[in-house]
């Protein structure tokens, strides 16, 4: 046993590898395309058959957060209520690190982190030697379609099934859109009603259809003001009334799905840590990048395994039970990424910092001190953080004409 493995011993086991392949963010859409009649693709979810299907991705719902907060929402309370009878898995999990470039590279592609190349907020890019971000503010050095090659979902289907991406207008072009999403027509809508009539829209224009329609505002509350604050909660609401309005207007037989790309945990200020102020913990760092709870570090070339035991020990020795400290090769063996390829495998650091409890870590010599004000935080693989939602949500199609009760015939 070498000196890395040691400290892997020593530490709280770690939790097992998202379900890819089997009941994970990254079988949504595929599972989707089989119901419509992709060949290539495979039904692991056992959806029902359907024509036409909404998946609706809530950016920032973690499965937890629904249950806990299930008040604000009575809607999506009596869907999680139903019984499906085990027709279809409950609870997904989202992709590794649990953040929004990956989870939903993952979706739109059905491909792993280590095939698809987008493992983390923002990563090292070798080729440049410099951090990239792969969210909103991407390299200019940095060609979407050569970064993440495989091919989507939307891509494969689109020339037989209508594909749609109802989303905010900015995200129509974006590096982020070409990269996960591209090979659907996109509707841009502001408004939450806006899209969700846009959804509806795109649904009823033919007789078969796959839309996806995204979610953001939840997750933008919980960053601002965390996922345990009323502003959350009101968003919450917001999306519960825009479900129960899209179950109402959407065509008779459409199969609407309702998941996440990674759930929250609210970080209290005095565990946001800047570790740049440590120097034992940043001893042979060259580059840091990832969230502050999925924290890559790159160590200089030619760096030793002692020097690299160290600079894990220092890690330990410093949070001990807050965090899980582990090598590039120890995250692999583990499956966290899914199968690795060569190209894909220099973008992840040599140690990997996985926050355990509610704890953030920032290198504030990297990013700007405004960071550390974000308090609804993941990226980590603890459960709150991991398991989203899959729920089904019945269409219930109002009636045409005077419903009302006792209404007078003329």
């Amino acid at each position: 046993m070498n000196a890395t493995d040691e400290l892997t011993h020593v530490q709280p086991p770690l939790p097992a590898a998202p379900a890819y392949g089997k009941a994970s963010i990254g079988d949504v859409l595929s599972s989707a395309a089989a119901v419509l009649g992709g060949d290539s693709f495979e039904n692991v979810l056992k959806l029902p058959a359907a024509t036409r299907i909404c998946v609706v991705l809530v950016d920032g719902l973690g499965k937890s957060l629904l249950k806990e907060k299930s008040g604000h929402a009575p809607f999506l309370r009596g869907v999680l209520a139903e019984d499906t009878g085990g027709a279809h898995p409950r609870t997904l999990q989202a992709a590794f690190p649990s953040t929004t470039a990956t989870s939903l590279t993952s979706l739109g592609t059905g491909a792993v982190p280590g095939h698809h190349g987008m493992v983390g907020y923002d990563v090292l890019d070798p080729s440049q030697d410099k951090v990239v971000n792969l969210l909103g503010n991407w390299d200019a050095g940095v060609d979407p379609l050569r970064w993440q090659p495989c091919p989507t979902i939307f891509e494969q289907l689109s020339a037989s099934v209508p594909c749609t991406t109802v989303s905010l207008p900015r995200f129509a072009d974006s590096p982020m859109t070409r990269a996960a999403l591209r090979g659907s027509e996109f509707r841009g809508a502001t408004s939450m009603h806006a899209r969700v009539e846009e959804a509806v829209n795109a649904l009823a224009a033919t007789p078969r259809a796959l839309v996806y329609l995204y979610w953001g505002e939840l997750d933008k509350a919980g960053h601002a003001h965390g996922a345990d604050s009323a502003q959350w909660e009101r968003q919450l609401e917001e999306l519960d009334a825009g479900m129960k309005r899209l179950a109402a207007t959407a065509p008779a037989g459409t199969l609407i799905l309702l998941t996440a790309d990674h759930g929250m945990v609210d970080v209290p200020r005095s565990a946001r840590i800047d570790f740049s102020v440590y120097p034992e913990l940043m001893d042979g760092v060259r580059h840091t990048a990832g969230e502050p709870r999925m924290v890559h570090l790159y160590l200089e070339p030619g760096t030793t395994e002692e020097a690299r035991g160290r600079l894990m020990g220092a890690w330990l020795e410093r949070f001990g039970r807050k965090a899980w400290v582990l090598t590039r090769e120890q995250a692999v063996e583990a499956g966290y990424f899914g199968e690795v390829s060569d190209a894909v495998s220099a973008r992840i650091g040599d140690v990997l910092v996985l926050a355990r409890e509610p704890i953030a870590f920032y290198d504030l010599q990297r990013v700007r001190a405004q960071a550390m004000e974000v308090v609804g935080q993941h990226g980590s693989i603890t459960k709150a953080e991991r398991e989203v939602p899959l729920l089904r949500i019945p269409v219930t199609p109002k009636k045409p004409g005077n419903a009302r009760k006792g209404a007078k015939r003329r």
